[in-house]
């Protein structure tokens, strides 16, 4: 017996998991099944990164809809940030890809700026 146990408290702590047992042994609710196709995920590897981030920017532009809302929504200076790390990403890993990578990352690069400088 633990040392600040007492045999009282013992008592409540085998009344109490009776006690809740019935709240526990509710069946698990199946989700419906848009919402299951949503949680799952693509592989995370550099291509579905860079893809995810260009994603974000394309919904701060506006031009794609606020995955909580619905309704695009532009936020520009979050679109120029987003543009931003992924300049600061292909900088930092120069270098360090592959050809398929480098091309993937210099035209989302160039592509979302693009649309940047239109919006601005």
């Amino acid at each position: 017996m633990f040392s600040g146990e007492s045999e009282g408290s013992k008592q409540e702590a085998v009344e109490k998991p009776a006690e809740n047992a019935s709240l526990k042994e509710e069946p698990p609710k199946e989700e419906p099944p848009k919402e299951r196709a949503r949680t799952q995920l693509p592989e995370v590897n550099f291509s579905t990164f860079v893809l995810s981030l260009s994603s974000s920017v394309l919904v701060h532009l506006g031009e794609m809809a606020d995955p909580n809302t619905g309704a695009p929504k532009k936020d520009l200076a979050m679109a120029k940030q987003t543009i931003d790390i992924l300049g600061m990403f292909e900088e930092k890993t120069r270098g360090n890809l592959n050809p398929d990578e480098e091309n993937l990352l210099a035209n989302i690069l160039y592509d979302i700026r693009m649309r940047y400088i239109k919006e601005k």
